[in-house]
């Protein structure tokens, strides 16, 4: 990759719209929480850690995900967890983010919900006024559980309900299909909360179709198996329906065997409103601009879909006009001053 276009790519303004933060501790941190909460972790050091991030799926990667967020006790270490987060975010020029977090990761191992949220929320305020990067807080539901625990999770949420902008879906998508959860959403519809769902990662383009039908979805994150049907395609280019496509990722769970079969650029050429995100950056081995260059050092990739990447970001955002199109004068400057 030419120097140009990756510093181009490290430098440019972008949001970032899937990112677990339970997926964003790092080993380091992981210990260091494990210590100062007295949790008996089942690796003896920092490195033994690392090495068992290998993954053949996505439930193996499942299983080490919830091992390591068991060090996650106190308001103060998910207020931690996320300050890193967003300074990682800061260096790569993240000017917005919206965070998803597992609130029945936590809530299961008896950690107040509202220590959990108000933990992340402090974070997310501080970066506000301290970074410069705006942030919204997205609730995800755990789909291998009943909707019974989903629908018992919201309303535990209800009082800190000023604090998120929406609900998700995530973890095991295989033998889950989004109509197992047409209850829960239909209530978070009818609260005004935004909608987003995983699918067509593991899952087939019917449970993007699904995710869009029953649980009336605004933006599906992952997606890219929605190429697997003429018919989706077109009405995901027609609804502006946003894609959050996770790079690394998708190669670290074999969605593709290698980033130069990842199908980024078939989804681009056929104007689909695909964004570039790092899903679980600790585990995966990647922030937001180690995707991007990834990317456009394996495949066909230039300055104009960096561009159109950068405002695909902040159009695919759940910002308000004004926010949004500031956002998108600022991507477009960057470029033009690049090109001067």
């Amino acid at each position: 990759m030419s120097s140009p276009l990756m510093m181009l790519l490290r430098q440019m303004p972008k949001a970032e719209l899937h990112m677990h933060i339970e997926g964003s501790l790092e080993p380091e941190l992981i210990f260091a929480l494990a210590r100062r909460n007295q949790v008996r972790l089942a690796y003896d050091s920092v490195e033994a850690l690392r090495r068992a991030y290998a993954f053949t799926d996505l439930q193996s990667f499942l299983d080490i995900y919830y091992a390591g967020a068991s060090v996650l006790l106190t308001e103060q270490d998910f207020f931690d967890m996320t300050w890193a987060y967003l300074l990682r975010a800061r260096a790569d020029r993240v000017r917005h983010t919206e965070i998803f977090f597992d609130p029945q990761t936590h809530t299961a191992r008896g950690v107040p919900l509202a220590a959990v949220i108000d933990g992340i929320d402090r974070a997310l305020q501080q970066a506000k006024t301290e970074l410069g990067i705006s942030s919204a807080l997205i609730m995800c539901f755990l789909r291998h559980l009943p909707e019974e625990d989903a629908l018992a999770t919201l309303e535990q949420a209800l009082p800190q309900r000023h604090k998120i902008i929406g609900v998700g879906l995530d973890s095991s998508e295989l033998g889950h299909p989004p109509e197992k959860f047409a209850r829960v959403f239909a209530r978070c519809r009818a609260l005004g909360l935004r909608l987003v769902a995983h699918a067509g990662e593991e899952g087939p383009p019917d449970y993007i179709r699904t995710a869009l039908d029953v649980l009336q979805v605004e933006r599906i994150d992952h997606g890219v198996r929605c190429l697997e049907d003429a018919d989706l395609v077109q009405r995901l280019i027609r609804d502006r329906i946003p894609l959050t496509v996770c790079p690394l990722s998708n190669v670290k769970l074999r969605v593709f065997d290698n980033m130069a079969a990842h199908n980024l650029p078939a989804l681009l050429d056929a104007g689909l409103l695909a964004t570039v995100n790092s899903d679980d950056p600790a585990y995966f081995g990647g922030y937001l601009n180690d995707n991007y260059l990834a990317v456009f050092e394996a495949l066909p990739l230039g300055r104009a879909h960096a561009q159109q990447l950068a405002r695909n970001s902040f159009e695919a955002a759940f910002l308000d006009a004004a926010g949004r199109q500031a956002y998108l004068d600022e991507v477009d400057l960057f470029f033009k001053e690049q090109r001067g």
